[in-house]
């Protein structure tokens, strides 16, 4: 089947919800309590212990084959406007949030703050932090930063849901 990595990473959380309601509607009927006062087998939950590892089987194998798909499809996939692969944009923008991160907090530094309080401070010295940059040339720099994550983003939400993916499952 040909898929969109987009559809195909929502088939893949649908395959992965599916396997855990499994897991817990097992661990919830594998074993059961019954007082020695009750008739066990009105009160033994429905455990078909060979259907239900069948079930995790076959969707185990299906998510292995889709996650091996997409990991293809990363792997291989250009996005033209970076000349670089799905997965390599998947380090680079976490790398650009990070820098517009450290970016923006370097901004809004003050010029120079007063670092001790002038009531502890011994003597009448009052000691100051001043930035050790150009705020202009920092704030520009997050400007771009800004834009070519946003850039990013935008071009591999694109790629996201116009390629496709062959999937056999």
């Amino acid at each position: 089947m040909r898929l969109t990595s987009k559809d195909a990473s929502k088939l893949l959380k649908q395959y992965e919800d599916e396997l855990s309601s499994i897991k817990k509607k097992e661990d919830s009927s594998k074993t059961w309590v019954a007082s020695t006062t009750e008739n066990k087998e009105d009160v033994r939950p429905d455990y078909d212990y060979a259907t239900i590892q069948e079930n995790i089987r076959e969707l185990n194998a299906k998510i292995r084959k889709l996650r091996h798909a997409i990991n293809l499809f990363n792997v291989s996939t250009v996005i033209p406007e970076f000349n670089i692969t799905i997965d390599e944009m998947l380090v680079y923008i976490p790398q650009l949030n990070a820098q517009k991160l450290k970016l923006a907090k370097m901004k809004d530094q003050p010029k120079f703050v007063r670092c001790n309080d002038m009531f502890r401070a011994k003597g009448n010295f009052i000691d100051y932090e001043y930035i050790n940059y150009d705020l202009l040339a920092v704030s520009n720099d997050y400007t771009k930063v800004s834009e070519e994550l946003s850039k990013a983003q935008l071009a591999l939400d694109k790629v996201n849901i116009s390629e496709t993916l062959e999937v056999n499952i």
